[in-house]
């Protein structure tokens, strides 16, 4: 009996251990850690993209909260009076001088005055090295807003900060400005707001309420587009001044000088 018993238990036994062979060939274990590897890798690259693009979505924030109280309207046709701090003052549109002149400004940076027959490209463009006052002021005559900051005190993240508000964005330009005596200053044409922090919501504010607004600067509708070589080449644009405006320089009254380009004439529009 006991070797009858053992005898019916042996194929059963075998059975088992087919069974358990096949079950195990059976499990698509490449396919699963196939599947595994994609969603992981899925999963990295959506946290990479959120953590990189939360400081553009925090942006986004910032540049909606200001407009919803500083955008131009008929009613309050230049915000900026309610922004603290803002400088104003009244400049001669229209006076050009020669790309080899300089002019005596009387705000560093400047925010209006005579200035190159040339604007500077303001498509959002980000200069590395600070460009030549006369050309950024044109800029601003044709509604551009400026950013500058001071090179030794804003660099890293916060420069980055400074950047996202400008890089890409129409009627926009960011340049380092040596020896500012703050951070950070803005400039839109007859309109200044110097800062410490490069998160002050009065930036966006600014921002806002100028760019663009018909209301504050002189040509209305014109261009902010590169010109190119043998006139602004944003690539290798002319570079800032640092020295003291000579005897020779023009002053904030100046009404231009003969031969510089007319916009009136197709060299500015």
């Amino acid at each position: 009996m006991a070797s009858g018993k053992k005898g019916n238990r042996k194929p059963n036994a075998v059975k088992a251990a087919r069974g358990s062979a096949v079950g195990t060939k059976n499990i698509p274990w490449g396919t699963i850690i196939a599947v595994v590897a994609i969603v992981l890798l899925a999963g990295g690259v959506f946290g990479y993209y959120y953590v990189a693009s939360s400081d553009s979505r925090e942006q986004k924030d910032r540049e909606q909260a200001a407009a919803e109280q500083f955008t131009p309207s008929k009613d309050n046709p230049d915000p900026s009076t309610n922004i603290r701090g803002v400088q104003t003052a009244e400049y001669q549109a229209g006076a050009h001088v020669l790309p080899n002149e300089r002019v005596a400004y009387d705000q560093a940076p400047p925010f209006g005055g005579p200035h190159d027959g040339f604007w500077a490209s303001c498509t959002g463009t980000v200069y590395d090295e600070a460009v030549r006052n006369e050309n950024m002021v044109h800029a601003l005559e044709h509604g551009a807003v400026w950013i500058a900051y001071d090179p030794e005190q804003v660099k890293g993240e916060d420069l980055e900060a400074l950047r996202i508000r400008v890089e890409n964005k129409p009627f926009m330009m960011l340049s380092p400005y040596p020896n500012l005596d703050k951070p950070v200053s803005l400039q839109s044409w007859g309109h200044q707001l110097k800062v410490d922090d490069v998160d002050d919501e009065r930036i966006d504010q600014f921002i806002a309420a100028l760019k663009r607004n018909a209301n504050t600067y002189p040509e209305v509708g014109a261009s902010c587009d590169a010109l190119g070589p043998g006139q602004f080449d944003p690539e290798n644009p002319p570079k800032f001044d640092p020295s003291e405006p000579g005897k020779d320089a023009k002053p904030m009254d100046y009404q231009g000088s003969q031969n510089a380009v007319d916009e009136s004439m197709g060299g500015g529009q």
